[in-house]
């Protein structure tokens, strides 16, 4: 069982900075792939960014692609999602997720379904 634990989200201004964090349980965190979804009120969850367990290949969804930038240091059991020029759009709780499977590739997975565990979410809200 793993269980992931969100921080940094908040209220900033349009053009902005935050950085999330995700803190992980478990001795096999350094093995998982790692994502982060979101979801605004009255949308679906969408995929933002996804990391490989070696932190060699990353994933972003086209919309923050330049912006935000995934990154994970194993030895804390963490991995972040640095937010820059964000924008109202932007607004939305921010999850943080984990693939419970072990890839030996640089796999990314963006499908929510291929993720096994789930944080609580951290809002981040971006004001005009």
């Amino acid at each position: 069982q793993v269980q992931l634990v969100e921080s940094g989200g908040g209220l900033v201004q349009a053009g902005g900075s935050l950085r999330l964090s995700c803190v992980a349980s478990g001795r096999t965190f350094s093995r998982y792939c790692m994502g982060w979804f979101r979801q605004a009120p009255g949308k679906e969850r969408e995929f933002v960014s996804g990391i490989s367990w070696s932190g060699g290949n990353t994933n972003y969804a086209r919309s923050v692609d330049g912006g935000f930038t995934i990154s994970r240091d194993n030895a804390k059991n963490t991995v972040y999602l640095q937010m820059n020029s964000l924008k109202p759009d932007d607004t939305a709780a921010y999850y943080c997720a984990a693939d419970g499977l072990i890839y030996s590739s640089d796999y990314v997975p963006v499908a929510d379904s291929e993720y096994d565990y789930w944080g609580q979410g951290t809002q981040v809200t971006v004001s005009s």
